[in-house]
């Protein structure tokens, strides 16, 4: 019987140490994530500027959202996009220019008109409401952000164009316009 209680006397000697550890471990994690998550900036901002603690939070909101939404056709338009190339690398310029193309005819603009399409009654309707934010206090105006989806992938399927023909322009060269039979410096007989 005293080899027993000795025993367990071992073993509670070593895991009640380790279970307080980790418990006060655990303790002491949630109280630093509980601080970092206390938001400092808009209440004391709130309180310069006269706006409400809510609207700060919709702005900030709205701002990232809109921000983001801009930020694809710029990437687009600095062909900062992300491919695989893998397998394109190997390849001729030639075929990469006629596989973007392909890319932009069946993915690109088809993926963004079906946005622009299927966004347009939920736009309609946000506009003919005026729309305002569903907290009380909130920003008015949610109409205008809605708005940037649908004109972001408008640009996004006019920044894949250009970028398209920039691209058959490296490789083939600028399309030659027919001349002016009429213009002085043509070499018609006019």
């Amino acid at each position: 019987f005293g080899l027993l209680v000795w025993t367990v006397i071992k073993i509670l000697s070593v895991t009640v140490p380790v279970i307080l550890g980790v418990a006060f471990f655990v303790l002491f994690e949630r109280k630093v994530i509980g601080w970092m998550h206390v938001r400092h900036g808009p209440t004391y901002i709130g309180r310069i500027f006269g706006i409400g603690f809510i609207q700060l939070q919709n702005l900030a909101g709205y701002a990232f959202a809109v921000f983001m939404i801009f930020s694809l056709p710029v990437c687009m338009a600095r062909d900062g996009h992300v491919r695989v190339e893998v397998l394109s690398e190997r390849l001729s310029r030639r075929y990469r220019v006629w596989a973007e193309g392909l890319a932009l005819m069946v993915l690109l603009i088809p993926l963004f008109a079906l946005t622009i399409i299927t966004y347009w009654p939920n736009l309609s309707y946000s506009w003919a409401i005026r729309e305002r934010a569903l907290e009380t206090g909130g920003l008015p105006g949610i109409f205008l952000i809605k708005t940037a989806l649908p004109l972001a992938s408008l640009l996004m399927i006019i920044q894949g164009i250009a970028a398209f023909l920039r691209k058959y322009e490296a490789e083939y060269g600028a399309p030659r316009l027919p001349e002016d039979p009429h213009s002085p410096t043509s070499s018609g007989t006019g």
